[in-house]
Order: structure tokens, then C-alpha cells, then sequence
């Protein structure tokens, strides 16, 4: 994992086209912006954590004589 410091409004460019910006700091949070090309998906980890339960639930609830 790579760990560094930003100031206010200091930019990370990460690969060829995706810039994230310091857009607002407040005590224990940071707010980050990201800018992308619309094509580029950009998940916060619970999101993908509550999707990847409810794939799994969704599984569960398949009747018996369906799964193979």
C-alpha cells in the first residue's frame, strides 16, 4: 500500500486518467474527488461488500431443483 500526504486540493494522478483531489478536510474525515473517464466504475468498499451479500442471498434463496 502506498501512504502519503496531501494538502488541500493537491491532485494524485493514478494510471493514465484518473485524478483524485483533497477536496475538503475535516477533523477525521477526508473528502475525496475523482475524475474519470465515465467508462471507469468507482466503488466505495462497502457498496461492493452490500452488493456481494446480497448476490449471496440471492444464491441462497434459489429452490433445490433449479442448481445443478
Amino acid at each position: 500500500m502506498l501512504v502519503i500526504s496531501r494538502k488541500l486540493n493537491e491532485k494524485i494522478l493514478i494510471g493514465a486518467n484518473i485524478w483524485l483531489t483533497i477536496v475538503d478536510l475535516k477533523k477525521k474525515r477526508v473528502r475525496i474527488g475523482f475524475e474519470a473517464d465515465p467508462s471507469i466504475a468507482i466503488y466505495r468498499s462497502e457498496l461492493l461488500e452490500a452488493i456481494a451479500r446480497q448476490e449471496s442471498e440471492a444464491a441462497d434463496e434459489i429452490p433445490p431443483w433449479i442448481e445443478d
